[in-house]
């Protein structure tokens, strides 16, 4: 038997062959799905010089009906992110270096001045008011978020844009 006879003998053969190869080369690779409902507010960060550490602050949110946690950060502007939590005790505020920041289902995690806190250590170029500072989040999930840190004058978060 040709292979003409053998098409003939599978009719939309070809054509089922051609949709499924569109939609291999449309999609593109295998992802990770969305996080579900997890998401970034107000990401912000201090001024801060080149080769010194900057700090980033959030609130990051889960909107999802199961907990997860944050366990790693990274920017292309720093040698290395670290999480942190700053604690008073004996009148002393220190920091402390953390692994993971648990993102409870239908809860938040602040990230501010005084409490959690990002550490982005060993800066690549100084950080201007008006920059933005890149960076990914990776939850426990195998979830990742990209994420820009608008750059303020230090005192709080950027006021919004206005026209």
């Amino acid at each position: 038997m040709s292979f003409a006879a053998k098409s003939r003998s599978a009719p939309g053969a070809h054509r089922l062959a051609r949709a499924v190869l569109l939609v291999a080369l449309t999609t593109g690779p295998a992802q990770a799905a969305p996080p579900a409902g997890l998401e970034v507010i107000r990401p912000w960060s201090r001024p801060a010089a080149a080769g010194g550490s900057g700090a980033g602050f959030m609130e990051l949110t889960n909107r999802g009906r199961t907990a997860d946690a944050l366990v790693a950060v990274a920017s292309p502007l720093a040698r290395n992110v670290e999480m942190h939590r700053s604690v008073m005790a004996g009148g002393v505020m220190s920091m402390r270096r953390l692994a993971r920041v648990a993102v409870p289902a239908g809860g938040a995690v602040r990230f501010a001045p005084g409490g959690h806190h990002l550490m982005f250590l060993g800066l690549s170029k100084p950080l201007k008011a008006g920059d933005g500072l890149p960076a990914t989040l990776t939850f426990a999930s195998g979830a990742k978020l990209n994420v820009t840190f608008a750059v303020g004058t230090g005192i709080g978060p950027p006021a919004p844009h206005r026209h």
